[in-house]
């Protein structure tokens, strides 16, 4: 039924569900996962808890629905993923610390047993590794210049991307992410990667 603006319930109820995922990415950016309540998160999109509950019935579900709402953000076909492309995800990341901060507080969080989040990044981890290591064997064919094939290239290169995020947002004045990054492509072969 339409709204006298012509909003329908379904585009109102989506809305507050997008505006409470925002939210929730702000309170466990601050409070990590586990410190994040449904009541923190309801308060500060103006509900009741109960309101929250009626468009996410759980936690996890709301968890669920902030970890989708951040891959949407980061969307690209893995047909389209090149190494040299890398860097511009490292300079964008760069420039949503809340965003990363979230993404690696429950990362960190996600490595304990029983946690909402495990089943979720352990399957990301695989998904990401083999794209990344689709796109070394676009960019060197079967081995890269190092002598290493993409398949044991790929967990490292996660691995610094990850870890440069971890550095950078214990201390943004002394890592540059991007530069670092290009850094390990040259150690990959890429010797043409630009300085920062």
């Amino acid at each position: 039924m339409p709204y006298r603006d012509g909003m329908s319930a379904r585009t109102r109820s989506e809305e507050r569900r997008a505006e409470i995922v925002r939210a929730a990415l702000e309170v466990i950016a601050e409070r990590g996962y586990r410190g994040a309540s449904l009541a923190a998160v309801a308060e500060r999109v103006g509900l009741t808890q109960q309101g929250l509950l009626h468009h996410f019935p759980t936690k996890e579900a709301l968890l669920v629905a902030v970890l989708k709402e951040r891959d949407q953000w980061d969307a690209v076909p893995d047909t389209q993923w090149r190494v040299d492309l890398l860097t511009s995800l490292v300079d964008y990341n760069a420039m949503r610390p809340g965003i990363i901060q979230t993404f690696s507080a429950l990362l960190g969080e996600s490595v304990t047993e029983g946690h909402p989040a495990r089943e979720y990044f352990t399957e990301r981890y695989t998904g990401v590794r083999q794209t990344m290591a689709r796109a070394l064997r676009a960019q060197y064919g079967d081995r890269l210049p190092n002598g290493l094939t993409p398949e044991r290239t790929a967990p490292l290169l996660v691995a610094v991307m990850d870890g440069l995020q971890y550095q950078w947002l214990l201390d943004p004045e002394s890592v540059d992410m991007a530069a670092a990054f290009r850094d390990f492509l040259r150690l990959l072969g890429e010797e043409g990667s630009p300085d920062a």
